[in-house]
């Protein structure tokens, strides 16, 4: 009889719970630890469903993960979080495979992984590579824009957008993040070794799930001069048999026509880059679900890492 993983899912009532709960619907190698329902937030019986699992998401509020660590006993245990919480923390295996083989390794040998925030994961996604390849300097003053749908936002944000009488001005799309002080920003620095802080403006629009995050360059102010052209190709190397990433293609159909919709890859597990512009200024874009490689698609993609099976077991990676 072959022993199934045990899973307990500490948070799992909140959208990217309720999501990997869903994706798990399609395994038979998850035996699921369930937490009765009132007792969801009793330190006691989570910190037994924790050391019982072999793998325990943290899909809770950051200091709700923290106290969660806290109540790890059984060594043996993987805490894969999804919180804000341990992102740039030291121990932790940053939940990004594709970045490098170093990432990939850190992710299949560790106990505590990091999934990272759904907009890091856009923007390091087109970042860190050009880092790594020279192209971009760390101290180029980077600056990013991206819009999403409000399923990132929360229960209450949720509840809001879907409500019968909501406000007039839910209906259009709201820059937010005002201060520059995005929780994100924290990792997207970190993570891509940048000097500075990007700037960062989000919007929050009136659709459930997907997003697209750009990053715009001077093309002469890049350390090694690029065209869309030859971006794309390096994107394509950087990423080559990485399954999860998808490059488009200089004819690619959608950039041809002008427009990168936010929602356009919801429900699938990927992302896709694109490069537009011109030979004096350049963007560079990735367009994927925030609820999929931006959250629940991700912790799971790091969960099958760690089992050794399939990579993509259990998500969608045939939309697109």
């Amino acid at each position: 009889m072959v022993m199934k993983t045990k899973v307990f899912i500490d948070g799992s009532e909140g959208t990217t719970g309720l999501r990997i709960n869903e994706r798990f619907k399609r395994r038979d190698d998850i035996e699921l630890l369930h937490i009765t329902p009132e007792l969801r937030k009793d330190p006691d019986e989570r910190k037994k469903l924790i050391n019982a699992s072999d793998i325990t998401f943290l899909c809770l509020p950051d200091e709700a993960a923290r106290e969660s660590v806290a109540l790890v006993e059984n060594e043996d245990v993987v805490i894969i979080d999804a919180s804000t919480a341990h992102r740039t923390e030291e121990g932790w295996a940053y939940g990004f495979p594709e970045l490098s083989d170093t990432h990939r390794s850190a992710i299949k040998s560790g106990k505590r992984i990091a999934v990272p925030g759904c907009y890091a994961s856009g923007f390091i996604s087109l970042v860190y590579p050009l880092i790594a390849g020279g192209i971009l300097s760390r101290d180029y003053p980077v600056s990013s824009f991206a819009i999403s749908g409000y399923s990132g936002a929360g229960k209450k944000t949720i509840a809001a957008y879907e409500s019968e009488d909501r406000p007039a001005e839910l209906s259009s799309g709201r820059e937010y993040a005002l201060t520059q002080q995005h929780k994100h920003l924290k990792e997207m620095k970190k993570i891509t070794g940048l000097a500075r802080t990007p700037l960062f403006s989000p919007i929050i629009d009136d659709y459930y799930s997907g997003m697209v995050v750009s990053v715009p360059f001077y093309a002469d102010m890049l350390s090694k001069r690029q065209t869309t052209e030859s971006l794309l190709d390096y994107y394509a190397s950087y990423y080559q048999n990485q399954r999860f990433i998808q490059v488009s293609a200089p004819d690619d159909s959608v950039a041809a026509g002008g427009f990168l919709a936010g929602n356009g890859l919801s429900g699938w597990d990927g992302l896709k880059i694109y490069v537009t512009g011109n030979e004096e200024r350049i963007v560079v874009s990735s367009q994927f679900d925030n609820l999929g490689k931006g959250a629940s698609g991700a912790a799971i993609q790091c969960m099958n890492i760690i089992l050794g099976c399939d990579e993509a077991k259990g998500l969608d990676l045939n939309r697109v």
